[in-house]
């Protein structure tokens, strides 16, 4: 019986039967990264390893001194995580471990939590018809395709979703992403030359932001949702073209764009406009087409990027939609797109199956109104401030960061979990405890978290008892 002793680099697996040889070998041919004293040294303690049947898995940086470069990055790394402590920014990851839905449970602790904090503003997550289309998907198209999409990677599936979303929001064409972040990333590179001027709203999102970087356009931010200080910069702008991009619906904040004073300006100026409906798409609206029919101005963005990650199935996906010159030259030009995977099967059969629930469900839409409406007020009441815009976004405004900790952690301790956020991923003074409704949540849900916030925030000094 042969034993095998192995230990793992970043990159490959190394053998006792292949050290032996390259022990062995003539020097010009040994590994790189083990000189002949090295390889002599393991040579001797991984056979001493084998005979005394003390055979384990090792990783190399136990076996071989560690490398200048790598205690270097270790160095530099661990000055950044101090300060990132220090900050009070360090991201503490809760392990959930039961599906995604308005109940979970977290590991590490005892009994269920009415969830507060996710995007599932449809509870389609884990809703029965999604979780069998995505089961149906795996077994008739597979777990994935290994390749992108121009290669051998686009089924009947994938263009099917597609159509659906271009009609969907009444534009020409669609394409899909892994996320929306990518259809972000694919965007701004692939359209805007050094010719051509971007506009963004300060507060757009990061994915946005970085999409932005990547591109050569002049790039040029206006304060959050700031029209005249918008109109300056495009009135001044002799771009070729000039594209204003913002999001629909700001997810820190929970408050809407100005899309028909956006418009005017888009108009006024030859100006493209583009928005990000992330927050929105599904469930804003009458018939939850986002922050257009919200606003009462459909048609209004000449280009609309969203997820599927959220009210859409809750799984996993982006998309950008609108002119289908547009769309042909992302196909053809965007990188995230030529050099990502196609959206897995599961992950776009469930998606087709909660466009059919959103488009033919109004209730779903409802039963989220009336629980936005329900907790908006009931925190009112509790003497507590709401920021948004009557939207599932409801940020409970504290102000000082450690407060905002303590209200979270109590509300923790209370079984409704919650999040707090403070500075720099929001102003400083400007820390919340962000809550998000789902149309899942039943009222006795929404009940309970209010009698929670309004208790919590007496007992901590919020609110005056």
């Amino acid at each position: 019986m042969k034993t095998k002793l192995c230990w793992n680099t970043r990159y490959s697996t190394t053998c006792v039967t292949g050290l032996l040889k390259s022990c062995s070998a003539p020097a010009q041919h040994r590994p790189a990264a083990a000189p002949p004293f090295v390889a002599m040294a393991l040579r001797s303690q991984l056979l001493r390893n084998c005979l005394n049947g003390t055979v384990q898995s090792r990783s190399f940086h136990e076996l071989q001194k560690e490398r200048a470069g790598v205690a270097t990055l270790r160095d530099v790394l661990e000055d950044r995580l101090r300060e990132i402590k220090r900050a009070k920014t360090w991201k503490h990851e809760r392990i959930i471990t039961s599906p995604q839905d308005t109940k979970v449970t977290v590991k590490g602790a005892e009994g269920e939590f009415l969830n507060f904090c996710a995007n599932n503003y449809l509870g389609l997550s884990n809703h029965p018809e999604v979780v069998e289309a995505a089961r149906e998907g795996l077994k008739n198209y597979g777990a994935g395709l290994s390749s992108v999409r121009f290669i051998c990677g686009t089924q009947t599936i994938h263009k099917e979703l597609e159509h659906r979303l271009a009609q969907f929001h009444n534009r020409e064409d669609a394409i899909l992403y892994g996320s929306c972040f990518d259809a972000n990333a694919g965007l701004f590179e692939s359209m805007l030359t050094p010719e051509d001027a971007v506009f963004s709203d300060a507060l757009n999102h990061a994915s946005i932001i970085d999409g932005i970087r990547l591109c050569k356009a002049q790039k040029f931010r206006y304060p959050h949702r700031d029209l005249n200080e918008l109109e300056h910069l495009l009135a001044h702008s002799e771009a070729r073209i000039k594209l204003i991009v913002t999001d629909g619906v700001f997810s820190m904040d929970g408050t809407v764009a100005p899309l028909k004073g956006l418009r005017d300006l888009a108009d006024k100026y030859r100006t493209l406009l583009a928005v990000d409906d992330s927050h929105a798409t599904g469930f804003f609206g009458e018939t939850g087409r986002g922050t257009e029919e919200y606003l009462g101005i459909m048609g209004a963005a000449d280009i609309i990027c969203s997820t599927l990650g959220k009210a859409v199935s809750g799984a996993a996906g982006g998309y950008t939609t609108g002119p289908k010159e547009l769309i042909t030259l992302l196909r053809n030009v965007s990188r995230p797109y030529l050099f990502s995977n196609a959206p897995p099967p599961p992950v776009v059969c469930a998606s087709i199956k909660s466009l059919d629930l959103v488009e033919h469900s109004g209730e779903l839409r409802q039963r989220l109104r009336e629980n936005t409406r329900a907790f908006r007020e009931g925190l009112k009441s509790a003497g507590l401030t709401v920021a948004g815009d009557d939207h599932p976004i409801c940020p409970v405004m504290v102000g000082e960061a450690p407060l905002a900790v303590e209200l979270a952690s109590n509300m923790l301790k209370r079984g409704i979990y919650v999040v707090a956020f403070s500075y720099p991923v929001v102003p400083k003074g400007a820390a919340r405890v962000r809550v998000q409704l789902s149309a899942a949540h039943t009222q006795e849900d929404v009940a309970r978290a209010v009698q929670a916030f309004a208790d919590v925030a007496k007992e901590i000094g919020i609110v005056k008892a």
